[in-house]
């Protein structure tokens, strides 16, 4: 087979950051910019949110259908079973700086999995679903135990008595908050799960067409979005609306930014260009999150700069910038955003690792050299 691409007037074409460029077949999830929508194994995902939840999704992700109530009960109960981290996680844990940053937290703590796990080199289908479930499982807890520890306090254990999102909240805070504030965060969670060749989705199928184990897939994916291109956005965005003195004073800050022409986060997206399908949904739940916890403040803002950002620039907000306030509504500190999206992502990587290995082959593109021709060494004598 010739792997050499077509050549375009005796050249062949390079499309940077492979854009416009299809890599593969996938059937987990679909974008259409021209209608502004998702769908997660054809289901669009604002219907998921509203009817489903995130465990749901994520069995829907792996296996192509939403659960059943007896596929549902198992899959809780097994989740359930695999949270807790071993004695030696968590003693790495405790050996982590203070003020390591939360992803590099966490990527070392799925790598640290990994060498742990039972299964780590058997690559079969059967073992590769149970390990995405382990991670999937632990992931959280790794999270929630390190982001404790990073401020000095105990972590607190899993409560297997308590579903996925509730797990979470206790986990991180000792307390579950009201249903609203639940389902503000499961929402979030089936949002973010997954957005087909992101730029860490295909770093982890990268790794996994190496047949590497799932754990060092995840850990790329992990890396990958640690990069501010990346993630970080919804990060970015709060610290951006805690610079904004109040609603009132929006838009004069925007125009200043555009005086500067300075960035402005959580807007304007690699693949849509009409509005990030998301959004709507995300900002439902950041304005019912305001409603619940009576503080408007940060979705006045965002409203105020949305509607300047499309009126002078005609660009568009992306999911990060309302799952930004959402977050911070919810009581998350903001360097938790991030590592709360790998949480909810580790179900669309796994995904893609799992479909990946059906009809694997290496992904090895070429480069097209440009620099200088061909030449000689140069004997010492003539080096000085």
């Amino acid at each position: 087979m010739n792997d050499q691409p077509e050549a375009k007037n005796g050249q062949p074409e390079v499309k940077k950051g492979l854009v416009g460029v299809y890599a593969d077949f996938s059937a987990i999830s679909k974008v259409m910019p021209e209608t502004n929508s998702l769908t997660y194994r054809g289901y669009p995902v604002q219907e998921l949110c509203e009817e489903a939840s995130f465990e749901e999704v994520a069995w829907l992700l792996w296996n192509g259908e939403l659960p059943t109530a007896a596929e549902r009960a198992a899959f809780a109960a097994e989740e359930r079973a695999n949270r807790a981290l071993s004695p030696a996680l968590m003693s790495v844990l405790r050996a982590f700086p203070r003020d390591a940053h939360p992803m590099d937290a966490i990527r070392t703590a799925v790598s640290f999995m990994g060498m742990e796990d039972p299964e780590t080199a058997d690559i079969s289908d059967a073992a590769q679903r149970r390990k995405a479930l382990r991670i999937f499982a632990k992931a959280p807890v790794a999270v929630a135990a390190a982001h404790r520890l990073s401020k000095g306090l105990e972590p607190i254990p899993p409560d297997p008595s308590l579903p996925w999102c509730e797990n979470f909240f206790h986990m991180v805070f000792g307390r579950v908050p009201q249903p609203e504030v639940i389902k503000a965060f499961d929402v979030s969670m089936i949002l973010y799960a997954e957005h087909t060749f992101n730029a860490s989705t295909f770093a982890a199928r990268t790794v996994a067409s190496t047949l590497a184990d799932i754990h060092a897939a995840v850990v790329a994916g992990i890396a990958a979005l640690k990069g501010p291109l990346h993630g970080g956005a919804n990060e970015a965005v709060m610290r951006m609306l805690l610079e904004i003195p109040s609603p009132a004073e929006a838009e004069a800050w925007l125009r200043k930014r555009f005086d500067h022409k300075a960035l402005v986060m959580g807007f304007g997206h690699r693949v849509y260009k009409k509005g990030d399908s998301r959004v709507p949904t995300m900002t439902k739940y950041a304005e019912l999150m305001a409603e619940v916890v009576g503080d408007k403040r940060w979705m006045e803002t965002s409203a105020v700069l949305a509607r300047i950002m499309l009126e002078e620039k005609g660009i568009h907000p992306n999911l990060d910038f309302p799952a930004g306030p959402a977050y911070y509504l919810m009581g998350f500190d903001i360097p938790l955003f991030t590592p709360i999206f790998v949480c909810s992502r580790i179900t669309g990587w796994t995904a893609h690792v799992l479909e990946q290995l059906q009809d694997n082959r290496l992904i090895r593109p070429l480069s097209l050299y440009n620099g200088v021709p061909e030449r000689r060494v140069p004997p010492r004598s003539a080096r000085g």
